[in-house]
């Protein structure tokens, strides 16, 4: 059962996280949350894990958000995350997202397992444990990997995902839209334009962010848009490969929304042509 998802890479600390607003839905099962136990990852991979053994637990570091361990059995390794202080929805919407990705069948994702409180206050997610290959693979299959992602991860709901989640520590609205341009426009820059003027106070910034916006559709004019299954957070610390070179992809913030807005995080992280020509 395995997957190494190595250090935690995202970094982008936010100073607060309120609670994630829950939706309901059809297409995504809820994961299953675990009934509070002195030690429920333990418990369940003993349990549902199919495990009669935990033979070692080690630390493989983290990031500014998470803790990560590896849990060595007798019927393979689990990786597990915990947070101290942060509530479950985090994780459940990370479940979400790994599990609509592993869904489609085109890239490989850690599979997640199971999402649930911590005796002592906080969370954890239990997923598959990757063994990681020695470098992010190969870019043009990683390209050609995303684009088959993208074409078979629809949503006839419109643009969005079925709860909240974050990228970072940060909260994500993923409110059902049936227009691009608008849940670009609201939910991606607007929030984002007014978590910045929030936390900096700068004006300047968020009334041109607001002028964009508002004069944003006709960059979008004759654009066929589908709505696709996003990643929604690919940047290179979240890229890797197994130990066959295969591309790995993890920590999603997914939700469906235009095929070129994954190229964003993309740019970031320093990919060039290759992956481009075979993701668009």
């Amino acid at each position: 059962m395995v997957a190494h998802v190595g250090v935690i890479s995202l970094c982008s600390c936010y100073p607060s996280l309120p609670r994630l607003r829950r939706l309901s839905f059809t297409k995504h099962k809820t994961f299953p949350m675990a009934a509070l136990s002195d030690d429920p990852v333990r418990e369940w991979i003993l349990s549902e894990g199919k495990a009669t053994q935990i033979k070692r637990i080690s630390s493989i570091g983290g990031g500014c958000i998470n803790l990560a361990n590896r849990y060595d059995t007798d019927v393979g390794s689990f990786f597990v995350k915990t947070n101290r202080s942060i509530g479950q929805e985090m994780f459940e919407g990370e479940a979400l997202g790994l599990g609509a990705m592993y869904e489609t069948r085109s890239i490989r994702v850690p599979r997640p397992f199971k999402v649930g409180p911590l005796p002592t206050g906080g969370s954890y997610i239990i997923m598959e444990f990757i063994e990681f290959g020695a470098s992010r693979g190969n870019q043009s299959v990683l390209g050609r990997k995303l684009a088959e992602m993208h074409k078979a991860g629809k949503s006839e709901k419109g643009f969005g995902f079925d709860v909240n989640n974050t990228i970072g520590s940060t909260p994500q609205i993923n409110t059902w839209t049936s227009n691009w341009i608008k849940f670009y426009g609201e939910h991606r820059l607007g929030y984002q334009l007014k978590l910045a003027l929030d936390q900096y106070g700068d004006s300047t910034i968020y009334e041109k962010g607001q002028r964009l916006v508002k004069n944003m559709a006709p960059l979008f004019e004759n654009v066929a848009i589908e709505p696709c299954l996003l990643h929604g957070d690919l940047w290179s610390g979240n890229i890797s490969s197994d130990k066959n070179g295969e591309p790995v992809i993890l920590d999603p913030a997914c939700y469906y929304g235009h095929n070129e807005a994954e190229f964003g995080m993309s740019w970031c992280a320093g990919f060039g042509g290759i992956l481009l020509q075979f993701l668009f």
